[in-house]
């Protein structure tokens, strides 16, 4: 096994989208304005701290539900919030399973290859599935849970 793996989500973690939930309280759902505006999410001080020290003594690897055509703006935003941006784990186009499911398959993935050493995700159902399979996980609880995020996360498998 290389060196351990600290696995980070970014929406809700180290990136604060409720300027962007009201996108999604409209019927329907304004997707494409919604990740329009994820260059211009601020960043959640606390998640950002939490990232750099893992990255001090841990390969930082980032898993979203952000769809992958987002990858450059995402790269970018991590870029300019002095994050690294490299291994950086998306959601395929039409990959459409709730967050739990996708993130428990790619984190069997990067298992075969390395050790966990944690996994902070925001979603509660993500975080009730992680540690259902004995991840080291961490809810990222600095921002007031939102069901509209979730609901993107879990039942529209957006996010």
């Amino acid at each position: 096994m290389e060196d351990s793996l600290a696995v980070f989500d970014i929406d809700g973690v180290v990136a604060d989208v409720r300027h962007r939930l009201k996108y999604l309280d409209r019927r329907p759902k304004d997707w494409g304005r919604f990740f329009a505006a994820a260059d211009r999410d601020p960043v959640l001080a606390e998640g950002v701290e939490l990232a750099r020290s893992y990255a001090e003594s841990h390969v930082l690897v980032w898993l979203t539900g952000r769809p992958e055509y987002l990858r450059d703006v995402t790269a970018a935003w991590l870029r300019a919030a002095d994050l690294p941006a490299e291994l950086l784990f998306m959601r395929p186009a039409h990959e459409r399973r709730p967050a739990r499911d996708f993130k428990a398959q790619q984190l069997r993935r990067m298992a075969r290859e390395s050790a966990i050493e944690v996994v902070v995700d925001d979603d509660p159902e993500v975080v009730q599935r992680l540690r259902e399979l004995r991840y080291p996980v961490r809810l990222a609880d600095w921002v007031p849970h939102s069901k509209t995020l979730q609901q993107a996360q879990e039942q529209d498998g957006r996010t």
